[in-house]
């Protein structure tokens, strides 16, 4: 008789086996209609999953993160179903769930595109409507390979030939196809009834050019029509928000063939670059920190030291001069522990805080280039904090207090929190771990903010805490980091003297807030949608005449305003005043200042938002106080007009 343990601690005891599904029947009928797979002592199986022993349940619904992840995944075998179906001899490779959606690649004798995916979308709708059961069936490997060839899955058979020999192999079927998979599944192809197809791509076999190039086939699903709808909304809406067509209208910067991955900052461009990294480099300064700048191009052998040549040897853009080879840095820190050897440290040095816009370079795969998202060439708010295993988690905690308060200058105020700890494949002993661990989760929760936990998802040198924040649109960027690392300092023969004279390794903390300046000012960009706030505008305000006789007082108000160290230009062309107004308004400048003969003649100016509304007529010093104070505000109290 088994008696199944609901989430609430209630029991059901039935006097036969049952499976998941009748489980959920006997509860009600509401959540039998609801249920698309379980959770049987921690591991999710389907609706179909017999239960004969004593166990723990949870049933899983549309409304919970699994349920939504089991639905993607079983649209994409709707995908690939429907593919076969009106392509036949098109041959399904992988198709896993990615965040918001699916994928899956196909071979076939020629590319698919886009005009393809309305007639596949149709069909997918007209499979999901016969509500095929979905049954998942076990295999011995020599029956599936044997199954798979049959079929003419070449890519599949690979799939299952690289498994281990005696393994047994997971197939899912719905109608008269099936699909090596793992699962769970939903119970039929029915509960799949909000999705749309998105996009094709090129992707290799397996991520490598080395071998074929396949069609990849992009899709997202929901539990139900309303978050499809909005979900739709937001891919609308970060298509009017991209960076990089809006740098084009704003003039700030550009990317061409002859350096791909690699940025071209125009003049407004370049000055939000400025006022980010003069932003930083004071709030560091006053923080402790103690800024340095590294060589660009550095010796294989130390490399090699560090680690990186081993794990990153392909991602690095290498040279060779008399005899030596050398590596343009991709990151930083080896050199960070180079200046930390520059003479011996005692206990009493420590913590030592290091900081560098460091540039780095990374050769990146030209398919992956997007923008100012992902490049080849970046400058980090780099910094590696050197201490004692006792000033971890104080360094921990003062460090996530200026995240948030950098966050919130730049107008974000939702972070969501990870911790990552200890992989299988690690350096340092569990005593050792345990202690960054525990650091590491104190800190987070001296925030009172929830944090999810990654088990096994640190890096192999130590835990880390990742820092993501969730823009205007509601999109989540993974920004900011702090990593602890027991392996490189002692690799690169970092020491310091301790209280007691003894030599020790210092613990070496891996920092950055926004991670890389090209990256963070292309989320700025489509965060705010050009219209930056004042004090990242990079024209703050335009002084624009109605005719030549007021040219020398414009002239006047602009020197004026300049001199106080604001951004401010003149337009002085021959063009009537409506003109100037709508193409500045267009290019987001927050204020426009115009001057006719009444501004001259009381030595005043009238102020005008970028939002159109009409703050009057003010004197100078009037209007360089408001500059003043909207940008001392930052990004907090900033309302997009």
């Amino acid at each position: 008789m088994p008696v199944v343990t609901l989430p609430d601690g209630s029991q059901r005891v039935f006097d036969h086996s049952v499976t998941v599904a009748q489980v959920a029947a006997d509860i009600g009928p509401g959540l039998a209609k609801a249920a698309l797979a379980g959770i049987v002592d921690g591991v999710q199986v389907d609706t179909s999953y017999e239960i004969d022993a004593d166990v723990q349940l949870a049933i899983i619904t549309e409304r919970d993160a699994a349920g939504l992840e089991i639905i993607r995944h079983s649209t994409a075998h709707l995908l690939a179903m429907a593919v076969q179906d009106l392509f036949p001899g098109a041959q399904v490779t992988i198709g896993p769930v990615i965040e918001d959606g699916f994928f899956y690649d196909f071979a076939y004798e020629r590319p698919f595109t886009p005009e393809d995916l309305g007639a596949i979308e149709k069909r997918m709708q007209e499979l999901a409507v016969q509500d095929f059961p979905v049954s998942r069936i076990v295999m011995a490997r020599d029956e599936a390979i044997e199954a798979f060839s049959s079929m003419g899955e070449e890519y599949k058979v690979q799939i299952i030939r690289d498994l281990p020999q005696g393994e047994e192999i997971s197939v899912y079927k719905q109608g008269d196809w099936m699909d090596l998979c793992r699962g769970p599944h939903v119970p039929g192809t029915g509960k799949l009834k909000s999705f749309k197809l998105t996009k094709v791509a090129g992707a290799y076999w397996r991520g490598d050019s080395n071998n074929e190039m396949l069609t990849r086939i992009y899709g997202t699903a929901w539990g139900n029509k309303k978050d499809l709808k909005a979900y739709l909304h937001r891919l609308e809406e970060a298509e009017k928000r991209d960076h990089r067509k809006i740098a084009k209208r704003l003039n700030l910067f550009h990317t061409q063939e002859e350096a791909p991955g690699m940025v071209f900052w125009h003049p407004h461009g370049w000055a939000i670059y400025q006022v980010m990294e003069q932003y930083m480099r004071e709030l560091q300064d006053s923080n402790g920190y103690q800024e340095i700048r590294t060589p660009q191009v550095v010796d294989r052998r130390l490399w090699e030291r560090s680690g990186h040549w081993e794990k990153f040897q392909d991602m690095m853009f290498t040279t060779h001069s008399e005899h030596h080879d050398y590596a343009i840095k991709p990151m930083n820190c080896p050199c960070h522990v180079q200046v930390f050897n520059q003479g011996l440290k005692s206990y009493r040095d420590l913590p030592l805080r290091l900081a560098e816009f460091g540039s780095c370079h990374r050769n990146e795969p030209s398919g992956t280039l997007h923008g100012l998202m992902r490049v080849r060439n970046f400058t980090q708010d780099d910094a590696h904090i050197f201490c004692t295993e006792e000033q971890v988690q104080a360094e921990v905690a003062v460090f996530i207090d200026l995240l948030f308060e950098v966050y919130r200058d730049f107008g974000f105020d939702q972070v969501e929190l990870k911790l990552s700890t200890r992989p299988e494949q690690r350096v340092g002993c569990d005593e050792v771990w345990d202690k960054a661990e525990a650091s590491l989760e104190a800190a987070l929760d001296a925030t009172g903010l929830p944090w999810e936990l990654l088990p096994g998802e640190g890096a192999f040198y130590g835990p880390k805490i990742e820092f993501s924040l969730r823009d205007c649109i509601g999109r989540v960027w993974q920004c900011g980091t702090i990593q602890v690392d027991f392996s490189m300092p002692g690799r690169l023969d970092a020491q310091y003297v301790a209280e007691d004279g003894s030599r020790q390794t210092p613990v070496m903390l891996h920092r950055a807030i926004l991670g890389s300046f090209e990256r963070f000012i292309g989320i700025l960009i489509e965060h705010y949608e050009g219209a930056f706030p004042v004090w990242l505008a990079p024209v703050q305000a335009v002084v624009a005449n109605i005719t030549d006789k007021q040219a020398p007082f414009v002239r006047k108000v602009e020197e004026s305003l300049r001199n106080k160290g604001f951004r401010v230009i003149s337009d002085l062309r021959n063009e009537k005043i409506g003109f100037k107004i709508r193409e500045h308004t267009l290019a987001k400048v927050p204020y426009l200042l115009v001057i006719g003969d009444r501004e001259v003649e009381s030595e005043q100016v009238a102020v005008r938002e970028r939002g159109g509304k009409d703050l009057g007529v003010m004197g100078i010093e009037a209007f360089a106080d408001l500059l003043a104070t909207e940008s001392s505000r930052r990004g907090r109290v900033f309302v997009e007009n």
